[in-house]
């Protein structure tokens, strides 16, 4: 199953520097777990804001959530999910 997402990170300005940085280095090795696997599908960074748009692709709600869940940041995050289809006006086959 294939989820737009919508996270929009939100550090609290009173986290140790330090503290963050080592968060953020551990969102970014999971991240790069996740697409190296192909279940973070693409990821884009939304401008002037600390926000991404990513494609997921996985099993089912219950795979999505815990992938989610799991991220470090995930305590800092608003996040918004819509389940996508395939549109049947759709030509390209490799994008399911």
């Amino acid at each position: 199953m294939l989820f737009h997402v919508r996270m929009d990170v939100k550090i609290p300005h009173d986290l140790p520097s330090a503290e963050a940085a080592e968060i953020i280095a551990r969102e970014k090795t999971y991240s790069h777990e996740l697409q190296r696997s192909r279940k973070w599908r693409h990821i884009w960074r939304i401008a002037g804001e600390y926000a991404n748009y990513s494609i997921f692709d996985v099993t089912d709600n219950t795979e999505l959530h815990e992938i989610l869940s799991g991220l470090p940041l995930f305590k800092f995050m608003d996040i918004e999910v819509t389940p996508l289809l395939r549109h049947p006006s759709a030509i390209r086959e490799d994008d399911t």
